[in-house]
């Protein structure tokens, strides 16, 4: 008997560095940092794709464009996320739903939030009602509470085609 569901989970985290911006979920968000990172160093992205990937048991984005191949420096990471969710057609699956959650004390999400779920179901050729786009603060505790980074996790599932 094949599932007719499978979920994936993905986390991702970058440190803060000099900037003036941050790229979450393709959006470009104004911040009194920016994030060391090999490509655009977007972390809902990022999350995102580790949990597409999991589902469909395929590794992790650092397997499908390692960190240590020039060719994706400074990448922009909705190539990413075009490549995860053709992976998820080709299969046979298609994406039901995702839910990324947001992990940092700054920049507060809430403004960008619409903006943010708008990008990525428009890159993913899906519905806004599939995108979900959460934050939370971890009240000044871990690396997160101290403003030395920020992170993401992500939940998706897919449905047979």
């Amino acid at each position: 008997m094949t599932a007719a569901f499978r979920i994936g989970q993905g986390y991702d985290v970058h440190a803060f560095a000099p900037g003036d911006h941050l790229l979450l979920g393709g959006v470009r968000v104004a911040h009194d940092a920016g994030v060391i990172a090999h490509s655009d160093g977007d972390v809902v992205i990022h999350a995102l794709c580790d949990a597409m990937l999991g589902a469909l048991a395929l590794g992790d984005i650092g397997q499908h464009f390692p960190p240590n191949d020039p060719r994706w420096n400074g990448s922009d990471s909705r190539h990413f996320l075009r490549h995860c969710a053709g992976l998820i057609l080709d299969a046979g699956w298609r994406l039901g739903n995702a839910d990324i959650t947001v992990i940092c004390e700054r920049p507060k999400i809430g403004p960008h939030r619409e903006a943010i779920r708008s990008a990525l179901a428009d890159v993913l050729g899906v519905a806004l009602a599939q995108v979900s786009v959460k934050a939370t603060t971890t009240e000044g505790l871990g690396f997160e509470g101290r403003r030395e980074g920020i992170a993401a996790m992500a939940i998706v599932l897919l449905v047979a085609a």
